[in-house]
């Protein structure tokens, strides 16, 4: 996303962009599973794009998990975003880890 994107974020909310290989799969056998085969409940990855000023736990690039079951979409500028509540989130992925942490807050 681009750095000058005239978007604010309010309060605790998110906006991600979905992982590109958020899509296929393939088992571990090699076998690909489309993306619209029916499965049990999936959460999905995405990439931090902008926070909201009460968002505590995450910054813009962290990957965080979600249920894309309840989520938002906008379109911003042609491309697809997520709107999020930070409560919302099972799980934040962040480069920063602090000493005895493992980067991935459950």
């Amino acid at each position: 996303m681009d750095a000058k994107l005239p978007i604010r974020m309010l309060h605790d909310r998110l906006l991600v962009s979905l992982d590109k290989e958020a899509g296929d799969r393939r088992s571990s056998g090699g076998i690909v599973i489309p993306a619209t085969a029916a499965m049990g409940r999936r959460l999905g990855w995405a990439r931090v794009e902008a926070v909201g000023s009460q968002v505590r736990t995450v910054e813009v690039g962290d990957r965080v998990l979600f249920d894309p079951d309840d989520r938002a979409e906008v379109e911003v500028r042609g491309e697809s975003f997520i709107l999020l509540r930070e409560r919302d989130l099972h799980a934040v992925a962040s480069e920063r880890i602090d000493e005895g942490q493992t980067g991935l807050y459950l």
